[in-house]
């Protein structure tokens, strides 16, 4: 390669360099947030929020899954389970869908950054769509000191506008509501994640097929006549 082809290569090369950067910036903005634990829980945080719903308000059963983003068994369930679960059961009527965060900060310190990434795409209507996206990129994210840089793509991906998710982001606006989620399942039992509460009683990791079994038995004892 001639001398001045080269140099001109490498300007090439340093400008798709900057070109990423620049659109790093622009996605992400500013360094990751630092999302407080233990904070004090207001009525704000809770009025009128059960949790992130999915089905018709009708259903007979109400599934609760408590959960963590970094959770290895959370990812295999949301990738594997969780779409089989949709089609069976959430888009049939038989349940709607409770999701519940449960950030196990002693074991996985990216955990409540990772929920309050999926609670400030929620405000947009965006929950379902970016909490698929976190579960897809947990092996990129998980674990490292740039977990916001790949939680911002997520975000970004399901259609999130960035500008306003980063003003939430770090104004640590849902702080209160995942520790109230943290303290709803420590207060019903929750030990580990993914646990699942359907029909008053906790269940650990399940399979769809485990799942609809219980939600089809439940819909039989609600239709038997009592004595």
């Amino acid at each position: 390669m001639a001398q001045g082809q080269k140099g001109f290569g490498l300007i090439v090369a340093g400008v798709a360099v900057v070109g990423v950067a620049v659109i790093g910036y622009l996605v992400l903005g500013r360094g990751a947030p630092s999302i407080p634990a233990n904070v004090v829980v207001t009525e704000a945080d809770t009025t009128g929020f059960r949790g992130y719903m999915l089905g018709a308000a009708e259903a007979p059963i109400e599934i609760t899954e408590y959960a963590d983003f970094q959770c290895p068994a959370c990812e295999a369930f949301a990738s594997v389970q969780f779409p089989d679960i949709e089609a069976r059961l959430i888009a049939t009527g038989k349940a709607r869908f409770r999701y519940r965060d449960l950030p196990l900060d002693n074991i996985h310190p990216q955990a409540r950054l990772a929920s309050h990434t999926a609670a400030c795409a929620d405000d947009q209507g965006k929950f379902w769509g970016t909490m698929k996206a976190i579960y897809a990129r947990q092996a990129q994210w998980s674990g490292r000191s740039d977990a916001y840089d790949v939680l911002g793509e997520a975000a970004a991906s399901a259609g999130v506008d960035m500008a306003p998710w980063r003003e939430c982001m770090e104004s640590a606006k849902h702080a209160g509501r995942i520790q109230a989620s943290y303290l709803e399942a420590s207060a019903v039992g929750v030990g580990s994640t993914p646990t699942f509460l359907i029909g008053g009683r906790l269940y650990g990791g399940m399979s769809a097929d485990q799942m609809v079994r219980v939600v089809d038995s439940l819909i039989t004892a609600q239709a038997s006549p009592t004595l």
